[in-house]
This record gives C-alpha cells, structure tokens and sequence, in this order.
C-alpha cells in the first residue's frame, strides 16, 4: 500500500508498503502543466519514459472531470 498525504492508503501495484506517493488528479487545473514540466525533466534525462508520458497527459488534458484549482477548496 502507498501513502498519500491526502488520500491515505492506496493499493499500487509495483509501489512499496509505507511508499509516499503523490497523486495528481485531472480534475486539478495545475496537474497538466505540472505533467508538462516532469515529462521536460525525463526527456532532458534521455529517459525514453517520456512518450509514454506524453500518452498519459493527453487522457489528463481530454479528462471530462470539471477543473477546479487546488485553492478552490481552502476559499470555501
């Protein structure tokens, strides 16, 4: 089971007991460009993950789920 800070115990293949994880939703307006910025530092690693992680920001940005930011919940 990984950890998250805000989403407790998360059953993760391949991910450690007591592993910390962060979780980026694609309801989360910040989630695409911060994909954005992890796939430049893969690719400027030479890392070949970064087309795959170029697939995984198109389902975010093509994602249907209503984008709030991350303040919306600490304004209500």
């Amino acid at each position: 089971m990984a950890i998250s800070g805000k989403y407790g115990k998360l059953n993760i293949p391949k991910v450690g007991e007591n592993e910390p994880v962060f979780v980026l939703r694609a309801q989360d307006r910040l989630a695409a460009p911060a994909i954005q910025m992890y796939r430049a530092l893969v690719s400027s690693h030479g890392v070949p993950l970064a087309d795959s992680i170029q697939k995984k920001l198109r389902l975010f940005k093509n994602g249907r789920a209503r984008r709030k930011c991350p303040t919306d919940e600490f304004q209500q």
